[in-house]
């Protein structure tokens, strides 16, 4: 070989030597971006390569996989996460019953959930399982409380509910009916359906019947919509509550004018121009808003923020739990629940996080806004907080 090349093959050794080799650590992420949910999961799709690709000296490789919302393939996803790809953490699944479903297989291999789904059955009441959830959803309690303390300001005595035949429905109606009844409000209707019907008409009519003063729909994504689309075309014309489950753009899309004067909590995303700067989260969203709309053209639902927040809780973790091992050990993942349960005050895209043993949320009532349909927009009613 001449000199020169000699020199050169030595000088390029030399510097890829020189370059500090990167731990990796996966991540695996379960979306339902196909099927009755994929409303709420493709979204959260969306947001994965928006997450951070390296978290100080090491990279993320993220193994995403679709369940299609159905629980079976939910579980198959997460015994393929755990048992093949080894996988430090899990991102998902946005279905509650399908996360529910999991708890026993990430407890048993010790791997952290972060979970972006709604229902609080996921973390509380708090359990061996339970330990190794966090949630990026507010809680219902926070959600519900908003809407029972405007429901009483506004003089409504009578709600019928209709919910999902899940445990997002049931915990839903198990919260709400605990805060109505303090308020002395009644529920004297309720009902429920499931996210694959087609048609209400049965359960509006018996809401219809019941003449309450207003109705409360606790459903996710698109399914939250048809509730109300049949009550108002049955002529019904009191007042209408969502859940945080509908702050989607397709509730507008789907639900028009029969949706207009809806009220419901939710994350300031939704009316982020109405926020004040002061609000620690608004920077936060509009820099994933931003770089949602660059790289597909639109503005992203609040779903999607949810895996956004998994990303910033392990940016924040996962440098505390390489102290204690390295990526891919029993040790590491042990070391990031610790982690992740030792959070705080970390700012969000929907509010702020403060994990505790027993609360694996971490929102209180900056992670709310009371939002309003007007003219077809989401519009900001009051701030929810006291």
């Amino acid at each position: 070989m001449p000199l020169k090349l000699a020199r050169a093959a030595s000088l390029l050794l030399a510097a890829c030597l020189a370059v500090p080799a990167f731990a990796q650590m996966k991540v695996g992420v379960i979306t339902s971006s196909t099927g009755p949910t994929a409303l709420v999961g493709i979204p959260q799709k969306n947001t994965v390569p928006l997450l951070p690709a390296r978290i100080g000296d090491i990279s993320v490789e993220y193994v995403v996989l679709d369940d299609g919302s159905d629980t079976s393939q939910t579980v198959t996803a997460v015994r393929k996460l755990i048992g093949e790809a080894q996988v430090d953490a899990i991102i998902g699944p946005p279905g509650s019953p399908n996360t529910l479903a999991i708890l026993p297989f990430v407890a048993e291999a010790g791997v952290p959930l972060l979970a972006p789904v709604g229902t609080a059955a996921a973390v509380l009441p708090m359990d061996p399982q339970k330990k190794w959830v966090f949630k990026t959803t507010q809680n219902d309690d926070i959600i519900a409380r908003a809407l029972a303390d405007h429901m009483a300001r506004s003089g409504i005595k009578t709600v019928g509910f209709i919910g999902l035949n899940d445990p997002y429905g049931e915990n839903w109606h198990k919260v709400f009916s605990a805060l109505a009844a303090e308020r002395h409000i009644a529920i004297v209707a309720d009902e429920r359906y499931v996210r694959t019907d087609s048609s209400v008409t049965g359960q509006a009519l018996r809401l219809l019947g019941a003449r309450p003063d207003a109705v409360l729909v606790a459903a996710p994504g698109g399914a939250s919509v048809l509730p109300e689309t049949t009550l108002a075309d049955l002529g019904y014309t009191g007042r209408f509550y969502q859940t945080h489950g509908a702050a989607l753009p397709d509730f507008l899309k789907l639900g028009g004018k029969k949706v207009e004067g809806t009220i419901l909590a939710a994350s300031l995303m939704l009316v982020l121009d109405e926020i004040p700067d002061s609000n620690p989260s608004k920077p936060v969203a509009a820099r994933y808003i931003d770089a949602y709309r660059q790289r597909y053209g639109s503005a992203p639902a609040t779903f999607g923020a949810n895996v956004y927040d998994a990303g910033l809780l392990l940016e924040r973790a996962v440098p505390v739990a390489e102290k204690s091992g390295k990526p891919g050990t029993p040790a590491f993942r042990a070391a990031l629940r610790d982690a992740l349960e030792g959070t705080r005050e970390l700012v969000g895209t929907q509010g702020v996080y403060n994990m505790t043993p027993q609360d694996h949320s971490g929102f209180d009532e900056r992670g709310r806004e009371l939002i309003t349909v007007k003219d077809g927009k989401w519009t900001l009613l009051k701030t929810a907080r006291p």
